[in-house]
């Protein structure tokens, strides 16, 4: 038991007389043991040396540890007695070596931090470094001079920590159902089921997985559909992740595809967030130590401390392409230096030093078409000055070949810029005279070139997030297209040239939305597509409108073009309905057709139940093409284990009921836990003995009556959070040791977040001595129970009266005041077997 535990374990009045005494010690050079009496009189002989000129007593604490004002961790540190030490504890941390090092201190620069005693740091081989124990907080403050740090990027996990799980079976899983009752002999009744299970294997950095369908349909028909299954592992050396099964290429580059090979790729996720995605590297000069501020549309966006001479700021998170950077240097004698940073981004922009890479092999599965052997590679790499450089190549065996290469770059006030030019060698498939697929004649060459453009104009709120224009030479095709070429029926005009933007603008009153879509194909056919939006919200109502229109040009055989037009208009009102009815809105929508079809939409949905664990909505619609009237209503419900859904739907032709539950279910080596739908990365929560806590921020989840529950999600390669809400105990025999674990889960991995439960009864024991006398007020006392209750301890108030808990119905505890033996004794006692409501025994034992 840790010492902040015992003190969390003590009622409040005790609490309270033993700070209001240790308050009298500080006042004094000695404090006075014989001052605390006992009732009969007679000076109390415990030892409270300890506590004297405000000292605390050596042990493990469970604490927050901060680093130069920055927290990186919370662990329980062993804390030993130094009356040397700086702070009023006298109390100085036993830290390893290498748990300094995980926190970036360089402590290969001092030898002699590896001469403290044990395996503690001697942090006195650091100049100018320091600790301060804050016992009231449990908070160890650590101070290193900058110049010992080793660069860490915010948010910075070391690999160390990385968690590869435990070995588990997993099986997620998604079953619905439609039943249709048909009305007015409109056509047969039916019923439909469907079915998908994503199983798994975890078994150390190995990852296999599976996905498959099932689909029951009206006829007693029964398919099943194996879509993927692949088994990876991560590559920690090279930040990567490699797949081997069925997979898909990414379309960075080059047009993604689904293929069945090897895949090896960088992972994201193995960054610190603050160094993903673009934004620029700051170089300056500091002409003392000063402390830099950057400030993006008015906001503080990162701060840090800097030593004098030339410095760089390369861990600023991405926000997106909104503004430039304002750099603020403060200097020691209150100067300040200013500088503008342009900032402007594209998808494809990286940050300089930062790179994605693939590389890829199998054949293609595109589903149709003819299949292939293959070979890709791409690399996209951030440069100095803004620039990113990114290309690759692809090979097939059908004598396809394709070479791609562009420059991204950042302009600051005029934007963000990227072009890229593709080159592509190809034999793509024609019909003989017996309609049988052939490559034959000499190999076709074409281009295709891209240009990519964003910017955002701060003083008039337009947004412009992409626009962009690709052409493409009619020789050019990718490899999907040469492949689908091997059946003719299922070959359409390639693309010509595409052209497209996306455009908002903040107003007074909301915003407007805009985006243009025009794609020519070279056998004369076209696609075009206009979208405008407006959105605005007034004392919590949400409104919008929305007109779409689109042409679908072809060209007949007569050689005379003919399209296909659509246009839309659309209105949508949501009003909150709190008053009536909590967690609830009242919505509409209206839809107009060129045709002049319109349909109106009214319901009311919201929330419902602990933690909004239910959602609900009824609805009821009415159409002027048919005259006719529609409605539903459907739920949705997070269980402790799954979800569950069901609805009932009717119009003229038919009543339709569709129900359905997902969740997932994991097999350790503790048994077998259900939860939830799982996604990729889960935590196993271990809490045993531990019934029906919930875990904080996760709706529905909580602990089996084991004291197990799965979070099913959480961030790969990052600090994640798991949090038991102690509120939600209704046991009065279980106490949680700590309420929140922080685990670093790699990619995929089931990783176990342990917590230790008191389980037992409560009690408030009066101990009395053989002379009949209490035992003496400060007097620690420990329960002898099982391993897994060992640390269980208090310290005695008033009258040898001591708050315990995780009790069995009889047992023992040990009684210290003093090192002597005569200042020890050992109690037993005896719990009632009815026990008390209120959850707490009042006992007396004898401590002999």
């Amino acid at each position: 038991m840790t010492m902040n535990r015992l003190l969390a374990s003590t009622p409040p009045i005790f609490i309270i007389i033993i700070l209001s005494s240790c308050g009298d010690a500080f006042a004094r050079e000695h404090f006075n043991a014989s001052l605390l009496e006992t009732e009969q009189g007679l000076p109390s002989t415990v030892d409270l040396s300890v506590f004297e000129k405000g000292m605390q007593a050596p042990g493990k604490y469970r604490v927050d540890i901060f680093l130069n004002n920055k927290k990186v961790d919370v662990l329980e540190v062993d804390f030993v007695e130094d009356t040397a030490s700086t702070d009023k504890t006298h109390l100085i941390p036993c830290l390893s070596p290498e748990q300094l090092l995980e926190w970036g201190v360089k402590i290969d620069d001092y030898p002699d931090v590896y001469s403290g005693k044990g395996n503690c740091a001697n942090l006195s081989a650091i100049p100018a470094s320091s600790t301060d124990f804050k016992f009231s907080r449990q908070q160890l403050n650590i101070s290193i001079p900058q110049a010992a740090m080793l660069f860490r990027p915010q948010d910075y996990v070391s690999p160390d920590k990385w968690d590869e799980g435990i070995p588990a079976l997993l099986l997620s899983y998604n079953l619905s159902g439609i039943t249709t009752r048909q009305r007015n002999n409109s056509g047969q009744d039916g019923s439909s089921q469907y079915g998908s299970f994503q199983p798994g294997i975890n078994v150390g950095p190995w990852r296999f997985r599976n996905f498959t369908t099932w689909n029951h349909d009206n006829d007693g028909n029964n398919n099943v559909d194996s879509v993927y299954t692949y088994v990876s592992r991560d590559i920690k050396v090279l930040k990567s992740q490699l797949t081997m099964g069925d997979n898909n290429t990414k379309n960075d580059v080059f047009d993604s595809f689904a293929f069945r090979g090897a895949e090896l790729a960088s992972d994201d996720d193995m960054t610190p967030d603050s160094m993903r995605n673009y934004a620029p590297v700051i170089h300056g000069i500091a002409k003392s130590n000063a402390v830099v501020t950057v400030m993006q549309n008015g906001h503080n966006i990162y701060q840090t401390a800097v030593a004098p001479g030339a410095f760089e700021i390369n861990d600023i998170y991405s926000t997106g392409s909104a503004g430039d950077l304002q750099v603020e240097i403060k200097e020691s004698d209150g100067s300040i230096q200013t500088l503008v940073v342009p900032y402007a981004s594209l998808p494809v922009l990286h940050r300089e030093g930062h790179y994605d890479y693939t590389l890829v092999t199998g054949r293609t599965d595109i589903g149709s078409g003819k299949e292939a052997n293959f070979a890709q590679s791409t690399l996209i790499y951030g440069l100095p000055f803004g620039l990113t450089l990114y290309g690759g190549v692809q090979y097939a065996d059908i004598d396809y070949s394709a070479l791609s290469s562009g420059l991204g770059i950042n302009l600051g006030d005029i934007g963000a810029f990227s072009l890229d030019v593709t080159q592509a060698w190809s034999k793509p498939y024609t019909q003989d005279a017996n309609s049988n697929s052939i490559q034959s004649g000499d190999r076709d060459s074409g281009q295709s070139v891209r240009l990519r453009y964003s910017k955002d104009v701060l003083a008039t709120g337009t947004n412009v997030s992409i626009a962009g224009y690709r052409y493409s030479t009619q020789s050019y095709m990718t490899l999907p297209d040469v492949l689908q070429s091997y059946h003719s029926d299922d070959h359409i005009g390639r693309s010509k040239d595409r052209t497209e933007f996306t455009l908002s603008q903040d107003i007074v009153y909301g915003s407007i939305s805009a985006s243009y879509i025009k794609e020519h194909y070279w056998d004369q056919s076209a696609l075009s597509s206009i979208s405008v939006g407006y959105n605005n919200s007034w004392q919590g109502i949400t409104y919008g409108l929305n007109y779409t229109y689109s042409l679908n040009q072809v060209d007949d055989e007569s050689d005379n073009n003919s399209g296909h037009n659509e246009s839309q208009f659309s209105l949508n009102v949501s009003i909150p309905f709190d008053k009536f009815l909590p967690g609830s809105y009242v919505n509409y929508s209206l839809n107009n057709t060129h045709h002049g079809a319109t349909t109106h939409n009214v319901g009311i949905s919201g929330t419902a139940l602990e933690d909004n664990r239910l959602n609900w909505g009824i609805q009821e619609g009415y159409s002027n093409d048919d005259n006719q009237t529609n409605g539903s209503v459907y739920g949705n419900y997070k269980g402790r284990n799954s979800v569950f859904n069901g609805g009932y739907s009717y119009d003229a032709n038919s009543h339709q009921f569709n129900y359905g539950i997902q969740g997932g279910i994991v097999a350790h080596s503790h048994g077998i836990t259900l939860a939830q739908k799982l996604n990729e990365t889960i935590v196993l929560v271990n809490a045993q003995g531990a019934e029906g806590v919930a875990v904080s921020n996760q709706t529905g989840v909580m602990t089996d009556g084991r004291g197990f529950a799965v979070v099913p999600y959480a961030n790969p390669y990052h600090k994640n959070s798991i949090s038991l809400d102690t509120e939600t105990i209704s046991n009065h025999s279980v106490d949680l040791q700590e309420t929140t674990k922080y685990v670093y889960p790699t990619r995929g991995a089931v990783v176990e977040a342990g917590y230790r439960a008191t389980i037992g009864y409560r009690a408030l024991l009066t101990l009395v001595q053989a002379n009949g006398k209490p035992v003496p007020f400060g007097a620690t006392v420990s329960v002898n129970e099982t391993p897994e209750n060992e640390n269980n301890s208090s310290i005695v108030g008033d009258d040898g009266q001591v708050y315990l808990s995780g009790l069995k119905d009889a047992g023992s505890v040990q009684v210290k005041w003093g090192m002597k033996g005569a200042s020890q004794c050992t109690a037993t006692y005896s719990l009632p077997e009815k026990k008390s409501l209120s959850g707490i025994e009042i006992l007396h034992a004898n401590c002999l």
